[in-house]
């Protein structure tokens, strides 16, 4: 079994380095891609430094969005299952083994890691617990699933869901989006509880409550459209990342 490491990051000098070393300490056969999404604070020169092969990095020219760095990291993904790993240092690779179990049994398709169920927690911003519960609750009205956690950031995906998604959103509604499509293709979904330590935004967190917004707009545009609106090819300048990437040098700069 190989396991794809996704790793998105954007301004995250500080963790970056951290996060590469904990997911290296996961026990499985794993490849570690990491897009930077055009870092501005000196996390492109920390990742120029690494040499060890196993570690695969990204560059897009400018910011883009989660969304986008997203699926630069899928494009690239080669095991047999797929998880997303932000750089923040919020989720804790150590609970890979509890993320990938319903997959090893052959219960799963996908897995959600819930940050609401009893996993441990760092306790911070009711307000933010709130928008969550009522996000997950508007996905779950329009894609009849049962999710705790629709926004999670730890999401693990059989390697063949991942090629089936045809992703667009480009920034923080990738999360809503990925949720839709997977219930549209009939998934197995598992939820299992696992751990967060959030960060303040004196600690740099990034999400801003302006992004709930696009995160409904995206709900209501994949949950509620038609399978032949959101289903299309994937978009062009996707394309173009992926023939880039194809068979070039580890690091490269993608348009």
């Amino acid at each position: 079994m190989k396991l794809s490491v996704v790793v998105p990051v954007y301004n995250e000098a500080a963790t970056i380095l951290a996060t590469i070393q904990r997911v290296q300490l996961s026990p499985f056969n794993k490849e570690i891609v990491v897009v930077d999404d055009g870092s501005t604070d000196g996390t492109r020169d920390v990742l120029r430094a690494i040499t060890d092969p196993s570690v695969r990095v990204f560059f897009h020219s400018r910011n883009r969005g989660k969304g986008a760095a997203l699926r630069t990291g899928f494009a690239q993904a080669s095991g047999d299952y797929v998880v997303v790993q932000d750089a923040d240092l919020e989720y804790d690779p150590s609970d890979y083994p509890t993320l990938l179990q319903p997959l090893l049994n052959g219960d799963a398709d996908v897995v959600f890691g819930s940050r609401f169920l009893s996993g441990p927690k760092r306790v911070l911003f009711f307000w933010h617990m709130i928008a969550n519960s009522m996000l997950t609750l508007a996905s779950n009205m329009t894609t009849n699933l049962n999710l705790t956690d629709m926004e999670t950031g730890y999401k693990v995906f059989r390697l063949e869901v991942v090629r089936q998604l045809a992703l667009r959103s480009d920034r923080f509604g990738i999360e809503p989006e990925i949720t839709a499509k997977v219930a549209r293709l009939r998934c197995r979904v598992y939820e299992v509880p696992i751990s967060y330590h959030g960060r303040t935004y004196e600690e740099g967190k990034k999400i801003r409550w302006t992004d709930a917004f696009w995160a409904l707009a995206a709900i209501l545009r994949f949950g509620l459209l038609p399978d032949s609106f959101n289903r299309g090819a994937v978009p062009e300048h996707v394309e173009q990342v992926n023939a880039t990437f194809s068979g070039v040098p580890r690091s490269v700069e993608a348009a």
